[in-house]
């Protein structure tokens, strides 16, 4: 074990974190009502093409998609474990929706316009998704339905639940938390949460 975590319960946790039970609804806002017909999922901003692209409910469902086991970090100091999510990579969008080569961040936006910026290497991971499903059922309206972003190396506020768009963006800009006073990397295994603990770099 490093010294960055502690165990609990025979698992890993980042710093100042503890487990609870069950999966605890979080989020800034009201709920969305979802509407099929009007429902799309955007990429835009530094495309490679220069071109937006948009994909409706239906299409968004008949992408290739994957299954992931990951733990969800919050920033208030909770963290859940053994989270079943069924969806579609981040990379597929990227294969579909090329971004330019000059591109280094994202932004993720969500309804009534709830942002999260990651940096591109980030968003690309290997484990980030754009979950349609928890525990093989679709996502509940609390927890994000129709698409949530996930990204499980980072707290909880780097994935916006009710997903609408990608923003291709050549330099960082911060997102809605993040403006907050929100850590702007949101690294759990470093322990810093607030924008006062970021380095000059970040």
């Amino acid at each position: 074990m490093g010294e960055a975590g502690v165990f609990v319960q025979g698992e890993l946790l980042p710093p100042g974190q503890r487990t609870v039970r069950g999966w605890p609804v979080s989020h800034y806002g009201p709920v969305p009502r979802f509407r099929a017909d009007r429902w799309s999922l955007q990429v835009f901003g530094a495309t490679a093409t220069g071109e937006k692209y948009s994909w409706t409910f239906d299409e968004v469902m008949a992408l290739p998609s994957t299954t992931i086991t990951a733990d969800l970090h919050c920033a208030s100091g909770t963290t859940t474990t053994g989270h079943e999510f069924f969806g579609v990579p981040a990379t597929v969008l990227l294969e579909l929706a090329p971004p330019a080569p000059e591109v280094t961040h994202v932004m993720a936006w969500a309804e009534y316009g709830y942002s999260a910026n990651l940096r591109l290497a980030d968003f690309t991971a290997a484990r980030t998704l754009m979950a349609t499903h928890h525990g093989g059922e679709p996502l509940t309206a609390e927890h994000g339905f129709p698409l949530r972003l996930v990204v499980p190396h980072l707290y909880g506020y780097k994935g916006p639940k009710w997903l609408r768009a990608i923003e291709y963006m050549t330099q960082d800009r911060r997102g809605f938390w993040e403006e907050r006073g929100y850590h702007n990397i949101a690294d759990p295994w470093t322990g810093r949460r607030h924008s006062y603990q970021e380095d000059d770099d970040e």
